[in-house]
């Protein structure tokens, strides 16, 4: 079988260890020769004029709905988002039904993430069925190369299981992600306890539901050793108290999404449920003080928390409605676009520090001769309008229809096969 080449000429590619003008060729799914013509005479040669080049995006926080409900989305149709974002590595949170708490449903996802265009790596339960009773198998999920577990959806209120949790983990090398919401103190919330949630009469959530498992957490961390992991933070008070642990250097890192600093809890003074997602939408001290996580390096990681939801539930009545976003083709322009960081900062934040979050290796940013390839080729000028009816997942329900962004994902390449070429999917 003849291998096909591809080059990618004219642009500037961007490592954590600075940027240069250079070509690169890539030949079975390795970066073969960077030099000033590396790309020219390829099979298949990428146009990156005017771009920057860079290793794949990778999200922590990827809700995929397979197995169970498929009519949301499948890996296949996110996996596609995925691409068209620029992300090569998604992280398949467990929320699905039944949840991925066991081997079996773990080779489940490995097997569907098999042929579809980025990697999928399976994120295993810290607990049976997310329950919060009695810990899932994680010692023989990390066999199968689960490196992290969450009971995402949910947070584990039992103090005493998530010591336990913690103290198996560690064992293991591997992290525990936490949803932070205390199931008493936010019980019946729909969006964020304060001004407008009184005004609109909808149950809100405080933020000390969030702020008290962050604690609790920290606490648990320093008691155990063990690496915790605090998804979608949205408080100023969870980055503060993050802060501190970091300083004290205790073993946590933490994401926030694109919502979390992009959106106020101010959008659902309309009522529309595209709004609705845990951690609610907070306020703008909140978004003020993640966007400063991220500037400072308190927060390790922009997530996507993608959470698809068919149209006939997101229209239910606000409190009904299941809370979530879309955020996998969105979620790079966004931080382009709202974020006063310089483009390394961004990058570190959506690739090279979650991979290593994600346990890909601390390779992962390089494009030396003999990394994988996993890229991507951004446009930073490239302006252009949110649809959710254009996207490639199986629900709308993005909070961003009709905005205007500027940066757009050109290529993207994945283990070196083009699968999303200048605005089309090459699958």
């Amino acid at each position: 079988m003849n291998t096909v080449t591809v080059g990618i000429r004219g642009g500037e590619v961007v490592e954590p260890t600075g940027r240069r003008r250079t070509e690169l060729l890539i030949s079975e799914g390795r970066i073969v020769d960077v030099g000033d013509n590396a790309g020219e005479g390829a099979d298949v040669v990428l146009d990156a004029s005017g771009c920057f080049v860079t290793s794949g995006l990778v999200d922590l926080h990827t809700h995929m709905r397979e197995p169970g409900r498929e009519e949301a989305e499948t890996v296949h149709t996110a996996a596609v988002g995925a691409a068209r974002g620029g992300f090569t590595t998604v992280c398949a949170m467990p929320n699905t039904t039944p949840a991925i708490d066991s081997p079996a449903l773990v080779r489940d996802i490995l097997r569907l993430g098999e042929n579809v265009p980025c990697r999928v790596l399976p994120v295993g339960a810290i607990t049976k069925d997310r329950a919060g009773r009695e810990l899932a198998p994680m010692g023989e999920m990390a066999d199968l190369g689960v490196t992290m577990f969450t009971d995402d959806g949910t947070g584990v209120a039992d103090n005493a299981l998530m010591r336990r949790a913690m103290e198996y983990a560690s064992g293991l090398g591997v992290t525990l992600a936490q949803h932070c919401e205390d199931p008493a103190l936010a019980g019946g919330g729909a969006m964020h306890e304060g001004e407008w949630s009184a005004r609109l009469g909808i149950p809100g959530q405080p933020a000390e539901a969030e702020e008290l498992m962050v604690m609790r957490d920290i606490a648990l961390s320093r008691l155990t050793g063990a690496r915790i992991h605090f998804q979608h933070l949205s408080t100023a008070g969870s980055v503060e108290m993050v802060r501190r642990a970091r300083a004290a250097r205790l073993a946590v890192s933490a994401e926030a999404t694109t919502h979390h600093f992009t959106l106020t809890h101010a959008e659902c003074r309309t009522f529309d449920p595209v709004f609705k997602v845990h951690p609610p939408l907070r306020t703008s001290d909140d978004v003020a003080a993640v966007r400063a996580g991220l500037a400072d390096g308190t927060i390790d990681a922009i997530a996507t928390d993608h959470a698809p939801h068919t149209p006939e539930t997101k229209d239910l009545p606000f409190d009904q409605a299941p809370p979530g976003m879309l955020g996998l083709e969105t979620a790079l322009a966004l931080a382009l676009t709202e974020l006063d960081l310089p483009l390394e900062r961004i990058l570190d934040l959506m690739s090279w520090t979650p991979a290593r979050i994600a346990g890909l290796g601390d390779d992962h940013g390089s494009l030396a001769v003999g990394s994988r390839a996993d890229i991507c080729v951004v446009d930073p000028n490239d302006t252009w309008t949110v649809s959710g009816r254009a996207m490639a997942s199986r629900s709308r329900n993005t909070p961003y229809e009709g905005r205007t962004l500027t940066g757009r994902v050109r290529h993207t390449v994945y283990a070196g096969r083009p699968v999303f070429v200048d605005g089309e999917d090459n699958l």
